[in-house]
């Protein structure tokens, strides 16, 4: 049937409605916040894997200090620069945020780096003549300062998660989410009790 030439303005006025009603089920749905939401987290992310390797790019530098001053601390920096080794290794991109076990993988081998290095610095207080040295000084507090950095990053990221997970698990975004294949992303925890607050190197140099 063909419309008359008055009826036209009224049908694209309908169609308009129509289109924008869709527009606004879709956004109250959450099929923008959502997307918005996981990227936001996955930009946490990086930063936290930018924390871990900048501790990571540390330790050579602090195992060399300490290796000449702690020679009876040799297995101590074998499992420091092992420990490196193996949480370089592990890389978690962003895509693998909703995998519980490669997360769990990931914590570990931080975890693991963590402890040893947490050793070494508690075996080099036997040695005063390393106290005195100013690159040991300088590493240890950019080390510390490292680990609150970390710990703000992993703060941030698992907020920016809690965050996203609401949006996907919460009706009515929880439609958008479904639609879109949203899956809960993993939050950072640590592995060992305490692991998450950065450690004090007040009075140990």
């Amino acid at each position: 049937m063909t419309l008359s030439p008055a009826a036209r303005p009224a049908r694209n006025a309908a169609r308009n409605v129509l289109i924008f009603g869709a527009a606004l089920s879709l956004a109250g749905c959450g099929f923008n916040s959502v997307p918005t939401k996981q990227e936001a987290a996955k930009a946490k992310w990086a930063d936290v894997q930018a924390a871990f390797q900048e501790r990571a790019n540390l330790v050579p530098n602090l195992a060399a200090v300490a290796k000449g001053a702690a020679t009876q601390e040799k297995d101590i920096l074998t499992g420091v620069v092992e420990a490196r080794a193996k949480a370089t290794s592990i890389q978690l991109t962003a895509n693998d945020l909703n995998d519980p076990a490669k997360m769990q993988q990931f914590q570990a081998a931080q975890g693991q780096l963590g402890q040893s290095l947490s050793r070494l610095l508690v075996s080099v207080e036997q040695y005063p003549e390393l106290k005195s040295i100013v690159n040991y000084q300088m590493l240890q507090t950019q080390l510390e300062g490292q680990e609150n950095r970390i710990r703000i990053s992993v703060r941030d990221y698992n907020s920016a998660v809690q965050d996203y997970n609401t949006e996907v698990r919460t009706f009515p975004t929880m439609i958008g989410a479904k639609l879109r294949g949203a899956d809960p992303l993993v939050p950072y925890q640590a592995t060992t009790p305490g692991a998450e607050v950065a450690p004090s190197l007040e009075g140990k140099m």
